[in-house]
């Protein structure tokens, strides 16, 4: 089965132009035009990934983003944000409230392809790891990709649970932003180092008490100690 793309942007051209591309790619594919419409299709669709755009009538896309991951049943799913605002400050904030990744348009629709495939593939784990990571009451559970806190499940995105699965089994030993870039994120020139730390700040909010294991060595990057 086709996995299902959701495209949110009132431009007509925009998601005929990326639709195209998705779909010439295999991809199953949704559109919606407004931020009510992207919340009602995916809460119906629960698509394998949403395209957002910020600049929608009525109801923004952060706000849009915002919503879908308060609710459970969305709040895995992954977010692209697509978007004419290139500021840092809307890519900060974008990335803040969720979404895992950010592109400005002008784009390019293969660029688009790309970091959809990278994105799903982290979900779906090319490797059914075969362990599970134990430290105190926090547990990760690599072949269901779940993680909890003294028994409580964390609602962690796809882009979440890897950059903590690869802290956590690489404990003790510092992993720099690059390092990080090439291998959570699996690109190369196509993001900046910017991205890493806004995800680390969401994930130590996830976290809560469990945040204690990640530490930041300021300057280099980030590790994962045991105590």
């Amino acid at each position: 089965m086709k996995q299902k793309i959701l495209v949110v942007d009132d431009e007509p051209e925009a998601v005929e132009l990326v639709e195209f591309n998705l779909r010439q790619a295999g991809f199953a594919v949704a559109t919606a035009t407004d931020g009510a419409g992207a919340l009602k299709k995916t809460r119906a669709l629960l698509p394998s990934l949403v395209v957002l755009d910020l600049m929608l009538p009525e109801m923004d896309g952060l706000e849009v983003c915002k919503m879908l991951r308060r609710d459970p049943a969305t709040a895995a799913i992954p977010i692209i944000m697509l978007t004419a605002k290139a500021a840092e400050i809307d890519r900060v904030l974008g990335l803040e409230l969720g979404a895992d990744d950010y592109l400005t348009k002008p784009f390019s629709p293969r660029e688009l392809v790309l970091r959809i495939r990278k994105i799903l593939a982290r979900g779906q784990g090319e490797t059914e790891p075969k362990e599970t990571l134990k430290f105190g009451d926090l547990l990760i559970d690599l072949p269901r990709h779940q993680v909890s806190w003294k028994g409580k499940r964390l609602e962690l995105t796809a882009t979440e649970f890897k950059l903590l699965t690869v802290l956590a089994q690489r404990r003790g030993r510092v992993q720099s932003r690059d390092h990080l870039l090439r291998d959570v994120w699996e690109y190369n020139t196509l993001v900046d180092t910017r991205t890493v730390d806004t995800h680390m700040r969401r994930l130590r909010n996830k976290l809560g008490p469990a945040g204690k294991y990640l530490d930041t060595v300021r300057g280099v990057g980030y590790r994962f100690v045991e105590s």
